[in-house]
């Protein structure tokens, strides 16, 4: 079975619905996956847009989540939250400068060990901890444009 991310709320490449934007109800979408490969003892989800006039901003930072969970609904809270871009744990919605669409890159790690950071570590924190226990990755963007 292959490592893949999906999510009933949008397509590969397509617009994320205003609701879980910064301009809607901001709230995280709803997103599964099948197939963490054998060995998995955490999962991590990063949410960034690569296209930020800042460099790279992070959106969403989740780690920690049982290597059994397949998904997680609408608004989800579990695992351990990280401290996002705009300073606060969870999720926090597209919200790009107006012009051109923003890039929303949803990336899902399977890893070989739980990664034992405390809530609200940022993106940098939780990648230098995944940094040789990356088992697979799978992928879901998405775009927004105010």
């Amino acid at each position: 079975m292959t490592f893949q991310l999906t999510s009933p709320a949008f397509s590969e490449g397509q617009p994320i619905p205003r609701k879980h934007t910064g301009d809607g109800a901001d709230v995280s979408p709803e997103v599964a996956w099948t197939g963490p490969p054998a060995g998995t003892a955490s999962l991590a989800l990063i949410c960034d847009d690569p296209d930020a006039p800042r460099g790279t901003w992070s959106h969403w930072v989740l780690f920690d989540l049982p290597p059994d969970t397949r998904g997680l609904a609408e608004g989800a809270t579990a695992g351990k939250q990280g401290k996002n871009d705009f300073g606060r744990p969870g999720y926090g919605g597209p919200a790009p400068p107006r012009g051109k669409p923003h890039r929303y890159f949803f990336m899902l790690s399977a890893l070989d060990t739980p990664l034992n950071l405390p809530a609200g570590a940022t993106r940098a924190e939780v990648l230098a901890a995944m940094k040789g226990h990356v088992l697979a990755e799978a992928k879901l963007m998405g775009t927004y444009q105010r």
